[in-house]
């Protein structure tokens, strides 16, 4: 079995732990700044995460401590070796002098997926932006 490889973005924003915690977690707000989905914050919930690429991921919750840590599986299934990604993500939120700082790993890139892990880098950095912009506009 070959090594995964993980993306990590870390972001500090400046909004406390609650606020950052409902954008990741309320479904209308994640469609926000990340996808179209059918999110629910439980435990063993599938959900889909719908891309304006219009691919589909398939995701499953496997971790939620409140305010803190929220994880889920992120599948792309595709028949090309290259695109189809088995990766879980988990965000960890920690609080910092001016807010939040937020972690965002990204584990489950095959060594030969270099594209693909290119692609998150980049992604999540964008991700990132937009969740900031929606932090500075909701209450």
């Amino acid at each position: 079995m070959s090594e995964v490889q993980t993306v990590t973005i870390e972001r500090e924003f400046a909004h406390p732990p609650g606020k950052l915690w409902r954008a990741l977690t309320q479904p209308h707000l994640i469609a926000e700044w990340l996808m179209k989905n059918d999110f629910v914050a439980e435990v063993g919930h599938r959900f889909n995460l719908n891309g304006d690429w219009g691919g589909t991921l398939d995701c499953e919750v496997l971790e939620i401590e409140p305010e803190r840590t929220l994880a889920y599986r992120w599948d792309h299934v595709n028949d090309n070796p290259a695109y189809d990604l088995r990766s879980v993500v988990r965000f960890t939120l920690e609080p910092a002098a001016g807010g939040t700082r937020l972690r965002v790993e990204q584990t489950g890139f095959r060594p030969e997926q270099k594209q693909a892990s290119g692609g998150a880098k980049f992604g999540w950095q964008n991700f990132m932006g937009k969740l900031d912009e929606l932090l500075g506009r909701i209450d």
